[in-house]
């Protein structure tokens, strides 16, 4: 390192540790970051998987904010598209593109713009997401349903329960009937627990400010007064998230950062309240670096267990922090029977969903994702039909350690049932990938974790950013803007509870004014 530079190590190369490394690279004139990744690739959970030549994300990641600062700094590396895209052509699709863009047939680096799809399969039946009142959903539900939900809501309009769980959060935004409909299990089948056992937080942070209400207003108001409960459009990078992440991992080395992938922090010395030095180990080789500044998007829970002498009581607060495993099961299939009843127009008019949650309390999948209704680029072949399944467990359990054959036949037989595809000659190649600590929860030990917070800030050079570094749910922009804001803070000798603030604001995470 060059004299009088001053070095941050930075853990983990996901959105939020990309974004500070660049961020201090670009924003300071004497500081270097050096990135420690303990996976073989950079990208965190928003990373493009090759399967056998056909792209796919993990979980896809909607590109999406409502702050120019993050879709600023996304677009500085993937340009938003100013010509059609491959399909919106076939198609003869219209949106509204950026002057003066690329044009992704010819450009490799883009950021394209996304027509949004989101529905829930419930009662062999597609609704929208989130659920409206509108005449589709009473259609789907008929008359006696939909009277149940009416009666209920207004009963939850007059009757406010304590918000203490997520359940009361729910039920109080919904009513009871509609929340047993298409909130309480599919919230139990993601995190392993009913959601009268999980934080009220949860809903704060996700759900916000939607409700039936907003909903119906929505509806009726004049266009230039009511929010949209949820994107109609989003962007996302030609060939998958990883293009963007690959593209500013490029950038960080030019510019003269280090990234280091199989790596693992695994002590963080303390000294003064401050971190001196940290231990990291490849290959069963440990190597200690001299620090100036850390910023973590570590696991809390491996960040504490890290850190020399830290208390007994917050060790075992951060011991018992929950997380959620994730599993995705992806399938090439040849026939695909969801077919589109919208007036958006498909590539073999599949259905246009980016996601299709699956409320159906007799299967296990989370959610089902069609990656081409995402780019057309992420198979040489438009009429590839890649499509993935989306399961939630806890690490060790009987389904995380099921064989790849049993999950495949597990997951197969679960596409039959909702009639996605007619039976096990339908699908033509399988896969499966696992993530460990995909999803930070909120319950046991969680109702404490202000307390494992103000041990963290008392270690005056330690920030702690994006999901696993903050224990929150945040989306990938909140990740995003807090290696923005980490930079910032650290350039300026900020105050780093600012940080902690990301993701707090009691709009819906995905609304705008229309």
């Amino acid at each position: 390192m060059e004299q009088n530079k001053k070095n941050a190590i930075i853990i983990g190369a996901g959105p939020a540790g990309l974004t500070a490394a660049y961020s201090l690279l670009t924003e300071t004139r004497d500081i270097i970051p050096i990135l420690i990744e303990a996976d073989d690739c950079i990208g965190g959970i928003s990373k493009t998987l090759d399967l056998d030549g056909i792209k796919t994300d993990i979980g896809p990641h909607r590109f999406f904010s409502k702050d120019s600062r993050v879709l600023d700094f996304w677009f500085s590396f993937l340009p938003l598209q100013g010509k059609r895209s491959k399909d919106d052509k076939l198609l003869n699709r219209s949106i509204n593109l950026k002057d003066g863009g690329p044009d992704p047939e010819i450009e490799e680096f883009c950021m394209l713009k996304r027509k949004r799809y989101s529905r829930i399969y419930y009662l062999n039946k597609i609704f929208d997401y989130p659920v409206k009142m509108n005449l589709k959903t009473v259609f789907n539900l008929g008359l006696f349903r939909t009277f149940l939900c009416g009666i209920s809501y207004i009963k939850a309009c007059l009757f406010k329960r304590k918000e203490v769980a997520l359940e009361d959060f729910m039920i109080n935004r919904f009513g009871k009937v509609l929340y047993r409909m298409f909130f309480e299990y599919y919230t139990q089948k993601v995190w392993g627990r009913h959601p009268s056992k999980i934080s009220k937080e949860w809903g704060e942070q996700r759900i916000k400010g939607l409700s039936l209400l907003k909903s119906l207003v929505n509806k009726f108001v004049a266009k230039k007064q009511r929010e949209i409960s949820l994107i109609d459009e989003y962007y996302y990078p030609k060939k998958g998230a990883s293009q963007l992440w690959n593209r500013i991992a490029d950038k960080i080395v030019e510019l003269g950062g280090e990234i280091h992938t199989n790596t693992k922090a695994v002590n963080f010395c303390i000294k003064d309240n401050r971190v001196i030095s940290v231990t990291t180990q490849k290959d069963g080789v440990n190597q200690e670096w001299q620090c100036d500044y850390v910023i973590s998007s570590m696991p809390v829970k491996d960040l504490v267990r890290g850190i020399s002498n830290s208390p007994a009581d917050i060790c075992n607060l951060a011991e018992k922090l929950p997380y959620r495993e994730y599993m995705l099961v992806s399938f090439l299939v040849k026939n695909w029977n969801l077919k589109n009843n919208t007036e958006w127009p498909t590539i073999n008019n599949i259905c246009p969903d980016s996601w299709i949650y699956i409320q159906d309390r007799g299967i296990k999948a989370g959610r089902i994702f069609i990656p081409k209704n995402f780019s057309p680029y992420l198979s040489d072949d438009i009429d590839d039909m890649l499509i993935g399944l989306e399961y939630f467990c806890d690490e060790g359990d009987e389904f995380w350690q099921m064989e790849d054959n049993e999950i495949f036949d597990f997951a197969i037989d679960e596409l039959i049932k909702i009639k996605a595809i007619n039976d096990r000659t339908d699908i033509v190649k399988a896969f499966r990938t696992k993530v460990k600590k995909a999803y930070p929860a909120y319950f046991d030990t969680y109702k404490e974790f202000h307390k494992i917070r103000g041990f963290l800030d008392t270690i005056e050079n330690l920030y702690c950013i994006g999901r696993n570094g903050q224990h929150k749910y945040n989306n990938m922009d909140h990740s995003t803007l807090s290696g923005i804001i980490a930079a910032q803070i650290i350039k300026n000798n900020g105050n780093k509870s600012i940080l902690w603030d990301i993701n707090t604001e009691e709009a819906y995470h995905e609304s705008t004014s229309a």
